[in-house]
């Protein structure tokens, strides 16, 4: 949401260098991307705690958006950083999980 709000980077004290061979002029498209993919991995969490029929569904979609925006974001700014590869591991290993969980919910 900060980016939303602060679309320059300055709040996270980002260059907007790092959007440099990207269509993006600023942070403000990322912002709201970012914000839609954790808006899915809280509804992951809230549907869990509540033990929701569809809590391995939403906890996969989680997984894939934020396996996705680290592809993608390596691609677009072709440079690889620590985090990147944390992030990629966390949602895959979300992925595996759900599609393990969700195989025994149903059976």
């Amino acid at each position: 949401m900060l980016l939303i709000t602060y679309p320059d980077g300055s709040v996270f004290q980002l260059s907007p260098i790092l959007l440099q061979g990207t269509f993006f002029k600023n942070f403000f498209i990322p912002g709201i991307l970012l914000t839609m993919v954790g808006s899915i991995n809280m509804a992951a969490v809230f549907s869990t705690m509540q033990r929701s029929r569809d809590q391995y569904n939403w906890s996969l979609a989680g997984g894939i958006l934020i396996c996705g925006w680290i592809i993608v974001q390596i691609i677009m700014i072709q440079t690889f950083y620590w985090l990147q590869f944390l992030y990629l591991s966390v949602g895959v290993l979300v992925i595996l999980l759900s599609i393990q969980l969700k195989g025994k919910w149903i059976v």
